[in-house]
């Protein structure tokens, strides 16, 4: 009797010999090419992000994720010679082209790469079917970790993680007997300042952390409670031992001089904490395991096996052709095409003046104008903006002006709200709400704008400040970048601003006269305004 080539098994589910399918290997790679094209605007925002210090962990996420899979074929038979249940897998490959089309026409790299994650969670299923192809999801699950997090959200989880680590970095200061003060994220020594600016707020070291932890809960032999808690231990884990770190830099700051928080020891702090979070979770798995009726040493509850690799690498080339994998060629293969072939919604770019010729004299307002620093303009990317202080004989103070312009806001740049900014410049916000304005003089309606007190030390001021956008007016961040990803479809646009007013409340004025004083120039300053952010 005569066995085929890949016939006989091993107690693991190996084959002993494979057969070469060239007919699956080349729809396989015909796969992957026809996906290039519709996914391409990922993959650059891909590479963009992995260059930055936040996600230079990630080119190692997808060999993490193949290790994965190779680990979950080692324990499962080869994949049935018909696969009957491909369907799912089609249509979730179908639902990801349409998203990846969507973020193509927004040019929302976001949306094109976490499109490009349920592709290939598409693509298993197709491939394996439902019932084999949904227990390789972990894998692909895994890969999330590679991909930068919306802007938004950045932005929103980084002036938390900024905040929290400097109240905590504060304390562990104050404790070791140092005379210090917190204000919004800067740390006051008395004679040194500490900034706790984006880069202290442990997100580069959160994000690796993440996926680590991931993985390792994974590997972790024990019951599931055991793989939670390693898992949800890993932000908790992070952010203190990144206060630590802030805490550390402040103490040696304070004995030996602001170098110590500067150069290579801030950046090998960086890497201590990385290494200590990372065994910090190998003692925890120690503390699990002696928690258990039947304990095992590290060694064993931790499964690193890498025996029977050769042969599970070997099963790769010998993919089956099948249906669902030259439907899914076809179906990714066509909307390639469409996307290629078919005529674009242009991106317009209304005509616009110059904020730097904004005028420096409105009524009896006179301005002085400044640039800002070089690494502030660096984080504000901005294509355009004003900073500029008006004085009037008439009024008791000054009024402050910024306006930063964006003209695309959905391709890696967009406006960073005044509750990360403001923070960083060691303003505590408190009062913020929104607050109607009747600007219908000027042009502009009524229409809602955020107003708010910010302190530093004894110094107090009142800002008013919204977002901008294409004749509308949004006070929310999140609902202002909805807006831009619906109008970059409806109309084409995805420009905008950040436009913001600010006036102190001097020792001897009250709150209310500094608000008049604010909202006369705002009424009287909004009336060029659109030459220069067009509506």
């Amino acid at each position: 009797m005569t066995q085929t080539a890949n016939s006989d098994t091993s107690p693991t589910g190996l084959t002993d010999a494979v057969a070469l399918r060239p007919l699956g290997l080349l729809l396989f790679a015909m796969l992957l090419l026809a996906a290039v094209p519709v996914f391409w605007l990922g993959f650059q925002a891909l590479a963009s992000a992995w260059s930055t210090a936040e996600y230079s962990h990630g080119p190692l996420i997808p060999l993490v994720s193949l290790y994965l899979f190779l680990r979950e074929l080692r324990k499962t038979p080869p994949p049935k010679a018909q696969v009957r249940d491909g369907w799912a897998g089609l249509l979730v490959m179908a639902a990801a082209l349409f998203l990846a089309v969507l973020g193509n026409l927004m040019r929302v790299p976001d949306i094109v790469t976490y499109a490009l994650i349920f592709w290939i969670s598409g693509m298993v299923l197709a491939i394996f079917g439902w019932d084999r192809g949904r227990r390789h999801q972990l894998p692909v699950f895994h890969l999330i970790f590679m991909l930068p997090l919306p802007q938004v959200l950045f932005w929103k989880l980084t002036i938390a993680l900024q905040t929290i680590s400097s109240v905590i970095g504060v304390w562990i200061v104050s404790q070791a007997g140092v005379a210090v003060y917190l204000e919004g994220n800067v740390i006051d020594l008395g004679v040194y300042k500490l900034q706790v600016a984006e880069a202290c707020s442990g997100l580069r070291y959160l994000f690796p952390i993440l996926s680590f932890s991931y993985l390792f809960s994974i590997l972790y032999r024990g019951p599931l409670w055991h793989k939670l808690v390693l898992l949800l231990s890993a932000a908790p884990l992070t952010v203190l031992m990144n206060s630590v770190r802030i805490g550390v830099i402040g103490i040696l700051v304070d004995r030996y001089g602001i170098e110590q928080a500067e150069g290579f020891l801030h950046f090998f702090e960086g890497w201590v904490v990385f290494l200590i979070c990372v065994g910090i979770l190998f003692l925890m798995a120690i503390g699990l395991q002696r928690l258990s009726p039947t304990p095992m040493p590290l060694a064993d509850a931790i499964d690193l096996d890498f025996e029977g690799f050769g042969g599970i690498l070997a099963r790769l080339p010998a993919i089956r052709p099948s249906r669902f994998l030259g439907l899914g060629v076809g179906v990714t293969a066509g909307i390639s095409a469409l996307w290629l072939l078919a005529p674009h919604h242009p991106t317009v770019t209304p005509d616009r003046i110059g904020l730097d010729l904004f005028p420096t004299s409105i009524g009896a307002w006179r301005a002085t104008t400044e640039r800002l620093d070089p690494d502030i303009e660096k984080v504000l990317a901005a294509d355009d903006y004003l900073n500029a202080f008006y004085r009037s004989p008439n009024e008791a103070d000054v009024v402050a002006l910024f306006v930063a312009y964006y003209t695309k806001q959905t391709e890696g740049q967009g406006i960073h709200s005044p509750q990360v900014c403001l923070p960083s410049g060691g303003w505590e916000v408190f009062n913020l709400q929104e607050v109607p304005l009747d600007m219908t003089a000027s042009g502009y309606g009524s229409f809602k704008a955020n107003r708010a007190i910010i302190q530093k030390g004894l110094t107090r001021q009142i800002v008013y400040y919204w977002f901008e956008g294409r004749g509308q007016r949004e006070t929310n961040d999140v609902r202002a970048k909805l807006k831009v990803l619906a109008d970059s479809l409806l109309k084409g646009r995805t420009d905008g601003a950040l436009v913001r007013y600010v006036t102190p409340i001097g020792p001897n004025e009250t709150e209310a006269g500094a608000d008049a004083r604010l909202l006369r120039f705002i009424a009287e300053s909004l009336q060029p305004l659109p030459k220069y952010v067009p509506f």
